[in-house]
């Protein structure tokens, strides 16, 4: 495992003394702490002993001056101080700090252990290695050797088995030989170094891929474990115990806020109770709380890249058993892709069996350091300081301040998020891990959880949630002044730096797990209506379409207007064209124009009167009709 170490500076040790000698003293100061703690039976690491000094100097109560630089009585004070609360074994506070170191110490990232389980493997199969890719073997015997050696390499590398079984080894030999003969091995010793270190690994991954293959197949895999039911086992276990433990915690930590509150409401108790550390005893449980929950996320995590890598699994099996079948030749560019993807995903099998034993045992030592509530608190006792109260969970506290929420509009000046404003809500870093600011300040450190719901207070790029709206308006009215408070008791009890992650106004007690991580936090993306409008060309366009690079195109362009001079232009126009584009025409403004002729006259023509008769018939049979003019003569008119 990759051991963090906290930042311990030498701001004890002012600017006066030069920095060797600063570190000097301070190496001394450890030294002989750790000594004084050996003497009495306890054994304490350097890292614990180095909080433990910081804590102790940050303590107003002990009178150290951080501006000034320590004299000999102060160094004996201070080692008296520590050694005092070092050896202090029913002191929750103390255990609260251990768990804290012994977890920062040993816990890292998923991606950190995984990359340092892999440099771990690479440095210690570095030496063998160096022995085939730096071997200069020409009799028969050397090369026999150097295979021997080669196949124990796959073997090492691969971990599917001991290179010490008999068994093992001939599969493994039998697998390599398919793959890679050992008369090829002239030609693998001209190889250059880094060639050599490249085929030997692709190697690995063909023959772990073969014999993954061979195991599933049932003609082979001695030795190897089946790792897909193992996980498949050991996940659901492991989770079992952690939310056993989980549960437990949580209820004793609801026991102890409840008491708690029942003190607040009766001064005369806190007298009584005050040499049972209750406080303390929270922090205690409370921390314990917030490490199972991140330890049972990377176990959750685990548990979903183990699901699809069984998927995966399966599927290039399948896949490799419909490419081979019954033939007895297979292509290579067919079959070792799929083998060295086996071979990858046994890979990751291995690392998620060693990430899920890693954090199964974090947690079981995480327990050690619960022992003093059974010392103080025996069921007994807790039973009677219960008498008469309610003890409510995180969620019945949340529910009764549901609907009570903040009105944003009470603030002009202060900004509050809400879920249905706020796209990442949800992802906010919160301080003080979520607890409320306002009650932790103003009831001397009880921790109750914040509800979100009510409104998220962004206070100089800090998010705050408190347990209800009038906590919230009370917090709102002064933040700087209930800052201050918590801060000036988090240097009373120095397990609050990482229980509340108040790392920024605490520098030197950052944990190395979260050095990188101090300036870094979430914005929140807020939600709103809005609408936008933009000109489809802002400028006017600069493009010159008359523009031509070719001169060919150019000259065809002139031979054109040349020929059109000699040209005469006609246009028609349809029916049915005529209304498509736009015409224009021109004529001559219309004038006023007269004549005058010298003899004015005028005539009539008369009105034409034709008169038929016999057109009613008669007695003849046919008719016969008389046509009789009756119209005057133009002179007549």
């Amino acid at each position: 495992m990759i051991q963090a170490r906290i930042v311990f500076q030498e701001s004890i040790i002012k600017a006066r003394m030069p920095p060797t000698q600063a570190e000097s003293v301070i190496k001394n100061i450890i030294r002989e702490i750790g000594q004084e703690c050996a003497a009495h039976g306890e054994i304490v690491s350097e890292t614990l002993v180095a909080f433990m000094v910081k804590a102790v100097v940050l303590d107003p109560s002990n009178g150290f001056n951080m501006d000034r630089t320590l004299i000999k009585s102060d160094v004996q004070k201070l080692v008296k101080h520590c050694v005092t609360r070092l050896l202090d074994n029913k002191n929750p506070s103390l255990d609260t700090i251990k768990m804290q170191v012994y977890f920062d110490m040993n816990y890292t990232s998923r991606e950190e252990f995984l990359e340092e389980h892999h440099r771990v493997l690479e440095s210690r199969l570095g030496s063998v290695m160096r022995e085939i890719t730096d071997n200069r073997a020409c009799a028969r015997e050397e090369l026999e050797s150097l295979y021997r050696k080669i196949v124990s390499y796959v073997l090492l590398r691969s971990g599917l088995g001991s290179p010490t079984d008999i068994k093992i080894v001939r599969e493994a030999t039998a697998a390599l030989q398919s793959v890679f003969p050992q008369a090829e091995l002239g030609t693998f010793l001209t190889l250059s170094k880094k060639d050599k270190e490249r085929q030997l690994k692709e190697l690995t991954m063909i023959v772990t891929g073969i014999r993954l293959f061979n195991r599933d197949c049932g003609k082979g895999g001695e030795g190897i474990d089946d790792l897909p039911a193992i996980l498949h086992e050991a996940i659901p276990a492991t989770t079992q115990h952690i939310d056993s433990q989980l549960q437990i915690s949580q209820e004793q930590a609801y026991r102890y806020t409840a008491i708690l509150e029942k003190v607040r409401q009766n001064p005369l108790m806190s007298v009584q109770l005050q040499p049972y550390m209750l406080k303390e005893a929270l922090y205690n449980v409370r921390q314990y709380e917030i490490f199972l929950q991140i330890i049972l996320s990377d176990i959750i995590t685990c548990a979903q890249e183990v699901e699809m890598m069984i998927k995966k699994l399966g599927a290039q099996l399948e896949q490799l058993k419909m490419i081979v079948k019954s033939k007895t030749a297979v292509p290579t560019s067919q079959v070792f892709p799929i083998f060295i993807a086996l071979s990858n995903l046994w890979t990751s099998f291995q690392d998620e069996t060693v990430l899920i034993s890693v954090l199964s045992n974090l947690t079981s030592h995480l327990e050690a350091f619960l022992g003093a509530h059974e010392l103080l608190f025996p069921e007994k006792v807790l039973r009677g300081l219960l008498d008469g109260v309610t003890v409510k969970t995180d969620v019945c506290r949340m529910r009764e301040q549901m609907e009570d929420r903040v009105n944003a509009e009470d603030f002009r000046k202060l900004e509050w998020l809400f879920p249905e404003t706020t796209a990442n809500f949800d992802k906010l870093l919160l301080q003080y891990r979520g607890f409320c600011a306002y009650t932790f300040a103003t009831t001397d450190g009880l921790l109750l959880p914040g509800n979100s719901a009510i409104g998220i207070l962004k206070y100089k790029d800090k998010y705050y949630t408190f347990n209800s709206r009038d906590a919230a308006y009370s917090f709102a009215e002064n933040p700087e002044n209930y800052i201050n408070l918590i801060t000036e008791k988090a240097k009373k009890n120095a397990e609050l730096i990482q229980l509340l992650e108040l790392h920024q106004q605490f520098e030197t007690l950052i944990p190395y797990s979260q050095v990188k991580d101090v300036d870094k936090h979430i914005k929140p993306i807020t939600k709103c209506e809005s609408g936008t409008q933009t000109d489809t060309h802002i400028l006017p366009p600069t493009i010159v379409r008359s523009y031509e690079w070719n001169e060919w195109e150019l000259r065809r362009k002139a031979i054109k207007l040349a020929n059109l001079r000699q040209k005469v232009t006609h246009s028609v126009q349809t029916d049915l064209s005529h209304m498509r584009r736009e015409n224009g025409s021109q004529v001559y403004s219309s004038k006023d124009a007269s004549t005058q002729s010298m003899k004015e006259g005028s005539t009539r023509v008369p009105r034409p009167q034709v008169y038929i008769a016999g057109l009613r018939g008669g007695r003849a049979k046919t008719t016969c009709g008389v046509k009789v003019n009756l119209t005057r003569a133009i002179d007549e008119t």
